[in-house]
């Protein structure tokens, strides 16, 4: 076994972020995580709402993802505790945690937090391109963390919910990362400085949340790495530049697979005011697989990092967040 397979074998592999329809009837793509499992990942996020989605949307949503959960205990595992981790780790199957894209899940009842955690979810977007009750989008005037927005936060804190900034305006940022006491994650982002696109996060972004403890997650969606490039290669240039800037105990990896591809672009096309079309949503987007993750690897080991460092990014630091925040 090479090094590149030795590694995935035997590091705790983390995909932050993949998305299924989100129709609580559909049972044709939940199999296809096993695309995930068969490729060494141990643990993934699955989004359940996002944007201006109805609370009822992501508690249809969560049953649908449970249910299917709890009917193939042998291949997949309900992840609430880092102990589960280890165990979807240990067991050989693939762990499953649940993410929210935007606070606009909580209406304006902060106490729904707890009840989505207790369902799950274990982080949840400030904002998902536009502005809503708690704070800004980065395709929107974004005008910063509102008082409601300072509650949310608390109650996330106090029931252990990750904060996430991806999809969120560079105010509302710098004022989350001030206001939580912890590490702030960017599940799914990545580079400005590579590729200019609101989307995408500067520098400074990068390091105020290093400076916290958190994590930046690189998707893998080909207009944010690039010209609409999906290569293996792009990716690794968004990951090792954060890893030169802010440290490789401070990047992750959150795909932003989506399974249903047509469903993405049939979206996209009708949601102008969410994705507006100059920022080249009105494409075929391309996306890195699942099944890029050995040439991801073997990427970073080209690259010169070490064991250490692969881990990781593989998914120790998303871990090690998890540690630090999950209850």
């Amino acid at each position: 076994m090479n090094r590149a397979a030795t590694l995935l074998n035997a590091t705790l592999v983390w995909d932050n972020h993949t998305c299924l329809p989100l129709r609580p009837d559909d049972l044709q793509f939940l199999p296809m995580l096993k695309r995930h499992r068969q490729m060494g990942v141990n643990v993934v996020s699955v989004n359940v709402g996002f944007g201006s989605d109805s609370i009822e949307q992501h508690i249809r949503m969560l049953a649908h993802y449970r249910q299917w959960i709890r009917d193939h205990p042998e291949d997949y595992l309900l992840v609430q505790t880092t102990t589960d981790v280890q165990r979807a780790k240990s067991e050989g199957k693939l762990g499953v945690t649940f993410d929210i894209e935007g606070a606009g899940a909580v209406s304006n009842q902060a106490s729904l937090v707890g009840l989505y955690y207790d369902l799950g979810v274990r982080w949840m977007l400030i904002a998902y391109n536009k502005n809503n009750l708690v704070g800004g989008g980065c395709h929107d005037d974004d005008t910063g963390l509102t008082p409601y927005g300072r509650t949310v936060l608390d109650e996330m804190h106090r029931v252990g919910m990750v904060v996430c900034c991806s999809h969120t305006g560079p105010r509302t940022v710098a004022e989350v990362i001030d206001h939580v006491d912890g590490p702030v994650i960017f599940s799914h982002s990545n580079a400005r400085a590579l590729k200019e696109h609101p989307r995408n996060i500067t520098n400074a972004m990068m390091q105020a949340c290093a400076a916290k403890g958190g994590v930046i997650g690189i998707n893998g969606i080909g207009i944010f790495l690039g010209d609409n490039d999906n290569s293996t290669a792009t990716f690794l240039r968004h990951v090792d530049h954060a890893v030169q800037l802010i440290g490789p105990a401070h990047v992750g990896i959150g795909l932003d697979y989506v399974y249903d591809a047509q469903d993405l672009a049939d979206f996209l096309k009708s949601n102008a005011s969410i994705f507006p079309p100059n920022s080249g949503y009105d494409t075929t987007v391309n996306m890195v697989s699942p099944e890029q993750f050995p040439e991801i690897v073997e990427g970073m080991i080209r690259l010169g990092y070490d064991d250490a460092a692969i881990s990781g990014i593989l998914g120790g630091n998303f871990y090690r967040v998890a540690e630090a925040v999950w209850k």
